[in-house]
């Protein structure tokens, strides 16, 4: 966030001598002032979560703030606990790019200084709408970085280095944030804006219809700054999405390259592991991909490739015999090394239960389960088949 921005908010709220926040065009919280009593759940939940609520932004929408250019006074709503607010929008060039709130729950917003105060918002709606320009060419520049033109990455990386937002030399690593596998027939979930101010100055974004790439410098090459970077950006697209969609929502994140120009290895990482993310329940909701151990193969060449190494006959009879128990039995006996009783107890089955399943396995894949070998086969085979088939 500009301080500028939060200087602004300050500045309302001593003019006009009433709480104010700043909150961008999606209703994302880009800075507040001190409140004392006076403040209603919606105020409360705001500052506290930084956003407000879909419903909330139809409430005040209604009422014609995004296309005004004048204060706009806002009702209560006793049954949804919303005191009355002046809401000054920040435009510019006639476009809102955010809204100063001010709350006015007894009427004495002292009217001859509001003029004074749409003076302050027009600033505000200014630099917000240079900051937005500004995240626009980064976004181009982000997709120049992960460009497999080497030239076009270098002169991105270059351009960026100036900017001072990422500085060349310093590790990076990109993150891959999506939406998988919508439940059948409801159709894709919505696009759902980050709230770019509460991410740190250095990260990156570009998005797509289905997809958010992230890039987040790593000093020292430790991941930890990404893994935060991904919490709060799943955090941010939750709270939006339905409930439903949610539990489809994964990110991966890329190993640490050395240097801007290096990020598409990076993203192609991300990509990768947030596939893996999306088709291993066990890994959700954030895959790391130098943590993804045997899944990393995925990096070795086409899908096709691989499929013809790991997807033997033996395992796709197994897949296609069609009982998912079998197939459930025979990846808890590979994931506990071939112990019969440990497997009869992740499954809440008998032990010779499980013997009677490994013998059927045995039959239709025609494997001795007794081999390590095959048991290799079979564990590769079963791991890969979410990602290949």
């Amino acid at each position: 966030m500009r301080p500028e921005l939060q200087d602004i908010a300050d500045e309302v709220s001593r003019l006009l001598q009433r709480p104010v926040t700043l909150e961008d065009r999606h209703f994302n919280m880009v800075a507040f002032g001190s409140h004392g009593e006076e403040i209603d759940d919606i105020r409360q939940d705001s500052i506290l979560q930084r956003r407000s609520s879909a419903d909330v932004r139809r409430w005040f929408e209604q009422f014609g703030i995004a296309t005004s250019d004048e204060p706009v006074r806002t009702p209560a709503s006793p049954d949804q606990r919303i005191l009355p607010r002046l809401c000054l929008p920040a435009r510019w060039n006639g476009v809102t790019y955010g809204y100063l709130w001010v709350l006015d729950d007894y009427h004495d917003v002292d009217e001859p200084r509001v003029a004074a105060a749409m003076r302050l918002a027009e600033r505000a709606g200014a630099l917000m709408a240079q900051q937005s320009r500004a995240r626009d060419v980064l976004e181009f520049k982000l997709q120049d970085l992960l460009s497999p033109d080497r030239e076009s990455a270098e002169q991105a990386a270059d351009e960026i280095d100036q900017q001072g937002m990422v500085r060349r030399g310093v590790p990076i690593s990109v993150l891959e944030l999506r939406v998988t596998s919508p439940p059948a027939g409801t159709g894709p979930a919505p696009a759902v804006p980050i709230n770019l101010w509460s991410l740190p100055r250095s990260v990156l974004a570009t998005a797509s219809e289905s997809e958010t790439t992230l890039l987040v410098p790593v000093p020292g090459g430790d991941l930890a700054p990404a893994l935060d970077v991904a919490r709060r950006v799943r955090d941010l697209y939750s709270e939006r999405l339905d409930a439903r969609d949610r539990e489809h929502l994964v990110v991966g994140v890329g190993g640490p390259r050395p240097d801007l120009a290096d990020a598409r290895a990076s993203w192609q990482e991300a990509r990768l592991a947030s596939r893996v993310c999306a088709a291993v329940p066990d890994v959700r909701p954030v895959a790391v991909w130098p943590e993804l151990g045997v899944y990393r193969l995925l990096a070795c060449g086409p899908d096709s490739a691989l499929a013809g190494a790991v997807l033997d006959e033996a395992v796709v009879r197994l897949l296609e015999y069609g009982d998912a128990e079998l197939i459930r039995t025979a990846d808890s006996f590979l994931q506990h090394a071939g112990n019969a009783q440990q497997t009869a107890s992740a499954l809440n089955v008998h032990r010779q239960t499980v013997y009677y399943r490994l013998q059927k396995i045995e039959q239709v894949t025609g494997l001795d389960l007794n081999r390590g070998d095959h048991r290799l086969l079979l564990h590769l085979g079963l791991t890969f088949a979410p990602l290949l088939r």
